[in-house]
């Protein structure tokens, strides 16, 4: 086990891919004493389905707690603080984990109801509520998704959850980045089972969910977010929080150091992009033959990327290749390993937003 390790599986058994991750990474071994008090943090910012691109998937809280219960953990809570405007209650029922930790009898714990300690976060004064501060072990379980103000949020951005709603006013004020930043050098996180399965393209409400079926666990949230960020076609260094956490000593964003385990790359989940009239607008460039949805969401993403920049009204619709149908066959241009016989090609199970982003900007240019 190192801190450069992250774990990846794909499929639509969340809940069994869940399990798969914990046992990958050792979690039991990791956490050791069978006392200590365990914190699930899922993203549960507003009343919404998983399905939406907004909130943790419920079932990925359900393998969470099938597998600690398995490994002889019982002093387990589940806490969240819904963002401002939205009540936690309502919005814990709504997505479905409220069920989960009643089946399991695991308490659910409404920060936004709870007291909270000022504490020096490296230079910056941050009010954390105390049951956040109670836990000898925190597990977080943030949804890859775009955001309107930081870009992108994930892992570190998830921590804004365990303070109060005053906090998180001002944090707005502050402009997000530094305070999320200073907030992870008071709140560690101990593993990151990360929610790709359908995040929001540029929104943390949701309304865009882009499928991607993929889950993921980390041991270092700067590297959790750097990958979040590079899997939507951005450089983790031009998000400030990312950099700024770095500097802080929180993780690393060296991406090409990291440890990579897949523990069933090139699954094909039969992908199909659906829904709201912006996702299929962006699929119509696509000419898709049983892609995966990791390599398949990954277009999406980079051609979002490229449509912010005007980049993609002037090409042709449907010409892209994408997907294990295009196995030894040829073509001018694709992505993914599936289409190496292609002229154009990038290769990579999945590649990366950020590098078919580029990818397409030589090719077109």
């Amino acid at each position: 086990m190192a801190k450069n390790d992250y774990f990846v599986i794909q499929g639509e058994d969340y809940k069994q891919m869940a399990i798969c991750i914990l046992q990958a990474a050792g979690l039991a071994s990791d956490i050791g004493d069978r006392k200590k008090r365990i914190g699930i943090k899922p993203n549960i910012l507003a009343a919404k389905k998983a399905s939406s691109g907004a909130v943790t998937h419920p079932e990925l809280v359900d393998g969470v707690l099938t597998y600690l219960k398995k490994e002889g953990f019982f002093n387990l809570v589940v806490l969240e603080g819904s963002w401002v405007g939205d009540l936690t209650t309502q919005a814990v029922r709504v997505s479905g984990i409220y069920d989960v930790c009643r089946r399991h009898q695991v308490p659910f714990v409404d920060l936004q109801k709870d007291s909270f300690q000022t504490l020096d976060a490296a230079g910056m004064p941050i009010s954390v509520c105390e049951e956040a501060l109670r836990l000898d072990y925190l597990i977080n379980l943030p949804v890859l998704k775009g955001h309107c103000q930081t870009t992108v949020t994930c892992a570190l951005k998830n921590s804004k959850g365990m303070i109060p709603n005053s906090e998180k006013r001002r944090f707005h004020t502050l402009g997000l980045h530094k305070p999320i930043a200073h907030l992870n050098t008071v709140i560690r996180q101990d593993f990151i089972l990360l929610d790709n399965i359908c995040g929001d393209l540029d929104f943390e409400e949701g309304g865009n969910p882009v499928v991607m079926n993929r889950v993921l666990g980390f041991w270092d949230p700067v590297l959790c977010d750097s990958f979040a960020a590079q899997s939507m076609g951005y450089h983790p260094l031009d998000i400030a929080y990312i950099r700024l956490a770095e500097q802080l000593g929180v993780g690393s964003t060296d991406l090409s150091s990291a440890n990579r385990i897949s523990l069933n790359e090139g699954i094909l989940d039969k992908a199909l992009i659906k829904g709201t009239k912006r996702v299929s607008r962006l699929a119509a460039y696509a000419a898709p033959k049983d892609a995966c949805s990791a390599c398949y969401g990954s277009l999406i993403y980079a051609l979002d990327r490229l449509n912010d920049e005007g980049k993609l009204a002037c090409h042709k619709t449907g010409s892209i290749a994408v997907g294990q149908g295009y196995r030894g066959k040829t073509g001018p241009i694709g992505i993914g390993q599936c289409t190496a016989c292609f002229e154009k090609n990038l290769g990579g199970c999945p590649p990366n937003a950020a590098d078919i982003a580029e990818f397409l900007r030589e090719y077109w240019e």
